[in-house]
């Protein structure tokens, strides 16, 4: 996926997977390679940005990539019947949902929704600096869900998996269109 990553920052996708014949290929079912818990902002399309496929890739979006319970069974769903053995919860720069997060962390709590009550606990302990408050919350948000997914899936029935997990924590810089690996959680 880095390697598709690369491509993209530098202009040089190669668009792979997109023939009739690979259409044709998966209608006999899909075996995505990776999981990606992204956020929903429209600038962030996790096949664009990997140069990835049809069938490569499974995509669950939410506002701040929070997880509710429809992400992660959504997400289970992949690991446990699709075979999928990489989950990468992906964060990026200046997205909305922490900064609406950053914005409202000292309103009433009963004031505030649940989407920003995902994010407070990563923009609280992000803001011991308030320089780029709303990246580096993003990053501790990202890890917090890697290490939140992780913890779920130790909880359930390895036997369902095909092998071993590895969730990351990741972020994309809009500006430079890179994707940067924040941490690793095997299991």
């Amino acid at each position: 996926m880095l390697e598709g990553n690369k491509r993209f920052a530098s202009c040089r996708m190669q668009h792979p997977s997109l023939s009739g014949e690979r259409r044709m290929e998966l209608l006999k079912g899909q075996q995505p390679f990776a999981v990606i818990l992204g956020c929903s902002d429209s600038r962030v399309p996790p096949e664009l940005i990997f140069d990835q496929g049809l069938g490569d890739l499974f995509v669950v979006r939410t506002a701040g990539h929070v997880l509710d319970r429809t992400g992660f069974e959504s997400i289970e769903y992949a690991v446990d019947h699709l075979g999928t053995p990489l989950v990468m919860v992906l964060a990026h720069s200046d997205c909305g949902a922490v900064t609406a997060a950053v914005s409202q962390r000292d309103a009433p709590l009963e004031n505030v929704n649940r989407l920003v009550l995902e994010i407070l606990p990563a923009v609280e302990e992000a803001s011991s600096r308030e320089e780029d408050l709303v990246n580096r919350a993003s990053k501790i948000h990202a890890r917090r869900t890697a290490e939140r997914l992780s913890s779920e899936f130790l909880e359930l029935d390895p036997s369902d998996r095909s092998g071993p997990l590895t969730t990351l924590a990741a972020y994309y810089d809009l500006k430079t269109g890179l994707v940067e690996v924040l941490s690793q959680v095997s299991g």
